[in-house]
Order: structure tokens, then sequence, then C-alpha cells
């Protein structure tokens, strides 16, 4: 499975972009320490995200996954590295 992503910190400034560009959150609110609560974002956000990074990164995310379980950006963008380096291996 080829990924369009170097390294761990490429893929969370990937998915801080995502989440300013399709969860419309002020980039300044978005930081890796920053809660999903604290971005105000809701289930279907978070859909919509993860969808939105399946396209950019080449890659499928089930819906159903530990990414769901993350509680700020931090932990969502490490849930998506460790399936994304599974998935490769």
């Amino acid at each position: 499975m080829e990924t369009k992503i170097a390294d761990q910190a490429a893929l969370a400034n990937q998915i801080i972009d995502v989440i300013v560009d399709v969860g419309m959150v002020p980039r300044e609110k978005v930081t890796l320490d920053a809660t999903i609560e604290s971005l105000d974002l809701k289930s279907i956000d978070i859909v919509m995200i993860l969808t939105a990074l399946e396209e950019k990164l080449d890659v499928y995310i089930p819906m159903d996954g530990p990414f769901h379980e993350a509680q700020d950006v931090k932990g969502l963008s490490e849930a998506i590295w460790a399936y994304i380096v599974k998935e490769k291996s």
C-alpha cells in the first residue's frame, strides 16, 4: 500500500490541514494537544475528516476503527499512523 506521507510528523500536519479545511476550524485552534471536544467537532465532522484523509493519503480508514476513540489530534494522528504502518507491513 503506497501512502503519500513521509513520517508521523508529516501525517500530523496533513491531519491538521484536513481538520482546518473540512472541519472548518480556525488553524490556531488545531494543535496536537487540542481535544476533539475543544475543536467542537461532531461525529459527522469526524466521518468527513476521515473520508477526506482517505482520499488525501490514498488509504482505506475503517470508520469503526480506533480513530473514533482518539481524544485529541495527537491521538488521532498516532492511531492513523499505527494503522498505516500495520497495513503496509
